[in-house]
């Protein structure tokens, strides 16, 4: 269980750290609309997947995960300067899809699920309001 709360730890210390780099640093002006929103390291902690989330479309998604990608390894030789950690892990930036994925669940439960309350439900409320 210690080893989870330092990884823990070491992921969200990575991940602000990566965000003030990226925000900072970074000269490379394809990223500056990028917002990194999660980091996964390895059980080893050899490697680290760096989630991002960006505006615009699939092709400015793209351009943003290249230019963050041609920066990996600046970024990298940064943190190696500012954490106290045996070794950086090499980093793997993915865009994360946990907003769109979730955009999409709502546009589905909203074409399953009515819009309006059922009649049955509302005259339910107004009865326990009636009972007391």
């Amino acid at each position: 269980m210690p080893q989870f709360r330092r990884t823990d730890r070491l992921n969200e210390q990575l991940r602000q750290e990566i965000s003030l780099l990226v925000r900072d640093e970074v000269r490379d002006p394809r990223v500056g609309l990028a917002t990194i929103t999660a980091v996964e390291t390895s059980r080893e902690l050899d490697h680290a997947k760096v989630y991002f989330t960006a505006l615009g479309d699939a092709a400015e998604k793209e351009e943003i995960l290249a230019g963050l990608r041609s920066a990996a390894p600046f970024i990298r030789a940064q943190l190696s300067q500012r954490l106290h950690i045996r070794r950086v892990p090499e980093l793997h930036f993915q865009l994360d899809r946990v907003l769109e994925e979730a955009s999409r669940i709502n546009a589905l439960l909203r074409e399953v699920l009515p819009e309006d309350v059922p009649a049955d439900a509302a005259d339910v409320s107004d009865g326990a309001d009636g009972a007391e």
